[in-house]
């Protein structure tokens, strides 16, 4: 394996066992812990293989073509009389050889044509890649070009302006013509018209036939960004055609679009411009008809930017930030430019909700048919996937909608054509009987009706549409006919137009209808924000918006949920004080459902992370569930490369006063409990140096026992070693918190004295339990304070227990239910302290306070490179001497 350094020992086994796992097209669980180079070790090993399949098939390929010229020559020299001198003969199935002959002859004709097309396409894309590579005049050709286009369009702009200077009359008549954009298109279902594709009739050059690629998706943005830096770094980096996929949130260039700020809005604005470029209506057709305002269309798309940027893309590897500012720089759109160049690519690089989740999948032009897929950081893979596909829409949110989309129907009635009407009569009427399941009237202020049925209640997906008596409406086609018709978008628009100023309102009869949509929609922002000051922290106003503008959109999703197959989720139905306050929520219950066309299409799946312990949940919930063959499953998991003195992981179970650490529901309350951890920490904090990082079961146990050390002046006592953090609830201060616990680590190993650095209390599951790096000095020691099992109260956990215990086998005498509450536990366990070792000279102790870790079915669902260095002590004194040793 090409390597930039010489890899590790278990970098060469993860290598070769990744080989071997997409060789033979089998769905791999990869577990290499953080330090340990594993997003190389996925590179080299993953590209070495690509390589070789790629020289295997031209091998091949090369083979066939000269087989077929070896034949042509002889057939040329063959004289025909030969063949016609043959006596008949049939075949086993009764057909003459002649007619076996020629069918088996036109099939292998058929496979050289390919071929040939193949090669030759190959031949073409790589002899224009290497003309852009090394010729630099192309470039600046392009951009001149595109230079020359912008000063025209600037001319006939300006030209355009001074014709209808001095006519006052077609200023307020434009202010009509906005209005027109606002009206639904006829809409036409995909029965009735074949769906165009989006391409201009002469992008036929962008589409491309796809070639066998790796598809490498991760959580964030900046986990992807990293990877691609590593590419950069790797021995492939200069010659492997990679391509960074994105949202339009985070691609776009377009400064109008990119101020809508909110995902949904873009993604809408965005489709819309592309219907207008692609709406070609002939002069015949629009002759006698009143002629429509010319729609916005998007500066950024055209065919020969697009051919330019797609070439660009592939020609050498970049990340998001890089494709953002090539964008900017060609004036062409990075997010179809990238999309244009997936079919050429061998490496695509993508967030996991572009590859989980089917339409959006499609969309984006993804085809996964015998290609490979690797998903890394995926140790919530199963979260994530049902995170993906759930969706909950709050009582006012139905409210508003409803208020808006009637006044919208109102305004344009006379304007909209009969099936646009029927289908918005059918949402409102949707969203009516939506609101009556809450108990309330979808009529009136949600924060004005009160519940006097207050709880939760869940529901199958069946029994919720019978109940609220929309069994005879076909969601799938309302559901698309909102998808196509763009309708959240211009009611967004209307609100926009209406829902502001009251000066944007005329007073003519139809508008003063709607003066009662501002009040209502003031009302609803006033009682949203009444109940939201003291729980939920401040939202981004771009968030706020389009909560209070666009509701029909967050509806829209909870829609498509509700077109699962019905023994596949559940409706919640929770209500609370007033309609405004309560919502309906879908939960997916078996996210196999949607994670088996990837596995069913890929040549190969490779599921990696640093700490996939326990692996159980993914074989038992996602691979078996979505049909995988258990002979395909594949498992590798490695130990660490740090040395083994530089690690101490401590089960602890008892104290310094002999009390035994069992903190479950019934005493972790208890004040011995509580003041036992408190001489646990104030011991550790003496003799450990620099950050000491303490992970509790939940925020409020945390606030607990945090203000019992209060009292008892056990806090004061800490405070002379350590400095004491707590992690913030609110996501905007986290960032804060961190970089003053490190500021004070760095400032007392430089200063010596008393101080030795400082303490954080986080929370299990909290922002610090993920993603966050306590390397070196920052997390020398890392204590868990009892078993962070989950809620087992929570309605959502107890319904996916039941459908576990009914649709799961028992595991070893166990319910599946009971395997799922250890399994939820532990992995939280191995998140929080995997954040210790980060790198091959790091060191840290791991202390986990609880005597209950040391039983065989939890002590094993530690990761292995942990396991093996573990160390059960029942006593503190023994374990308080490894720790100062």
């Amino acid at each position: 394996f090409p390597f930039p350094y010489t890899p590790y020992l278990i970098q060469e086994r993860f290598m070769e066992a990744l080989y071997g796992a997409l060789e033979a097209g089998r769905v791999g669980i990869f577990e290499s812990p953080t330090g340990t180079g594993k997003s190389l070790s996925l590179i080299c090993g993953a590209l070495s293989w690509l390589r070789d399949f790629e020289e295997k098939k031209q091998q091949e390929e090369a083979r066939l073509l000269a087989l077929e010229n070896d034949q042509e020559g002889k057939k040329r020299e063959q004289p025909p009389s030969a063949e016609l001198g043959r006596p008949e003969s049939k075949d086993t199935a009764g057909e003459p050889d002649w007619v076996t002959a020629f069918v088996q002859k036109k099939e292998e004709r058929d496979m050289v044509d390919r071929l040939k097309e193949e090669q030759t396409r190959r031949k073409k894309r790589e002899e224009r890649l290497e003309k852009i590579r090394h010729n630099v005049q192309l470039k600046y050709a392009a951009k001149r070009k595109r230079s020359e286009e912008d000063e025209t369009k600037r001319l006939l702009q300006l030209s355009k302006e001074v014709l209808s200077e001095g006519t006052g009359s077609d200023a307020v008549e434009q202010l009509d013509h906005n209005e027109e954009e606002l009206i639904l298109a006829e809409y036409e279902s995909d029965e009735e018209k074949k769906v165009v594709s989006g391409l201009e009739e002469d992008d036929d050059d962008l589409e491309e036939e796809h070639v066998t690629k790796i598809y490498y998706c991760s959580r964030t943005h900046s986990q992807l960004s990293q990877f691609v830096r590593e590419v950069q770094k790797s021995p492939f980096g200069k010659d492997t055609r990679l391509v960074s996929l994105g949202s339009r949130q985070s691609l776009c260039v377009n400064e109008e679009v990119r101020r809508l700020g909110a995902l949904q809005l873009i993604n809408d604005r965005c489709t819309e411009m592309q219907k207008n470029k692609h709406e070609k209506k002939s002069d015949e057709e629009l002759e006698g008809k009143k002629r429509r305002v010319s729609r916005a269309v998007c500066p950024f798309y055209s065919y020969e930017q697009m051919q330019f940027l797609r070439d660009e893309v592939l020609v050498e590897v970049k990340d998001i930030e890089q494709l953002v500012a090539l964008g900017r720089e060609t004036k062409a759109c990075p997010y179809y430019g990238s999309r244009y160049a997936i079919p050429a690519a061998q490496l695509v690089v993508l967030p996991y909700q572009m590859l989980l989740h089917e339409p959006t999948r499609n969309a984006a032009g993804i085809k996964l048919k015998d290609q490979v897929v690797i998903i890394d950081e995926a140790h919530n893979l199963i979260d994530t996937i049902t995170c993906i596909h759930s969706a909950e829409v709050s009582g006012s949110q139905l409210c508003c909608a409803h208020s808006q989309l009637l006044q919208y129907m109102e305004r344009y009635r006379k304007r909209l054509k009969a099936k646009n009407l029927m289908y918005i009569k059918q949402i409102l009427y949707l969203l009516e009987r939506f609101v009556a399941m809450l108990g309330g009237n979808a009529n009136q202020n949600p924060n004005c009706q009160a519940i006097s049925q207050t709880g939760t209640v869940l529901k199958s997906i069946n029994d919720f549409l019978f109940q609220s008596q929309i069994d005879n409406i076909n969601l799938f086609k309302v559901q698309r006919y909102c998808e196509k018709s763009l309708i959240s978008r211009k009611l967004f628009g209307f609100v926009e137009r209406y829902g502001g100023s009251a000066t944007a309102v005329k007073t003519n009869k139809e508008n003063q209808k709607l003066a009662g949509l501002q009040n209502f929609l003031l009302t609803l922002q006033q009682g949203s924000d009444k109940e939201g000051t003291s729980q939920s922290p401040p939202v981004e106003p771009e968030s706020d918006q389009l909560r209070a503008a666009s509701p029909l959109m967050q509806i829209e999703g909870f829609l498509s949920a509700l077109t699962n197959a019905n023994q596949d989720g559940r409706v919640i139905l929770n209500r609370q004080g007033t309609v405004g306050q309560s919502s309906l929520k879908f939960l997916l219950l078996n996210p196999a459902v949607h994670f088996a066309k990837v596995v069913e299409e890929c040549r190969a799946v490779i599921i990696a992370g640093g700490t996939m312990q326990p692996v159980a949940d993914f074989r038992e919930q996602l691979l078996s569930c979505a049909g995988v063959d258990p002979a395909r499953v594949v498992e590798f998991s490695c130990g660490h490369v740090i040395p083994p003195e530089n690690i101490l992981p401590i089960i602890l179970c008892s104290g310094p006063s002999n009390q035994q650490l069992e903190f479950t529901y019934q005493t972790r309350d208890l004040p011995q409990m509580m003041d036992e951890t408190g001489r646990i920490l104030c011991n550790v904090c003496n003799v450990v140096p620099g950050g000491v990082v303490c992970f509790f079961p939940s925020y409020e146990y945390e606030k607990q026992v945090f203000a019992h050390w209060e009292k008892t002046g056990l806090v004061t006592r800490l405070a002379t070693k350590k400095k004491i953090f707590q992690e913030p609830k609110k996501a905007n201060q986290v960032e804060q918190v961190l970089v003053e616990y490190a500021k004070c680590i760095k400032r007392c190993s430089q200063a010596g004295g008393q101080m030795t650095g400082a303490l954080l209390l986080s929370v299990v599951g909290g922002k610090m339990s993920e993603g966050i790096n306590f390397s070196d000095e920052l997390g020398r020691c890392v204590i868990m304070v009892g078993m962070p099992y989950p809620n087992i109260k929570s309605p959502e956990l107890q319904e996916k227990m039941t459908w576990l215990d009914r649709t799961m086998p028992r595991a070893a005498g166990q319910a599946p239910s009971r395997v799922l509450i250890e399994n939820l536990c532990m992995k939280a366990v191995n998140q929080s302290i995997g954040r210790a070792i980060r790198h091959q000279k790091d060191f840290a102790s791991i202390l986990l306070l609880d005597h209950r870790y040391a039983r065989p079915a939890v002590f094993n669902k530690l990761p292995q490179w942990i396991r093996e260095r573990t160390q059960v002590k029942p006593a503190f004194g023994s374990a308080f001497a490894e720790l100062r040793k």
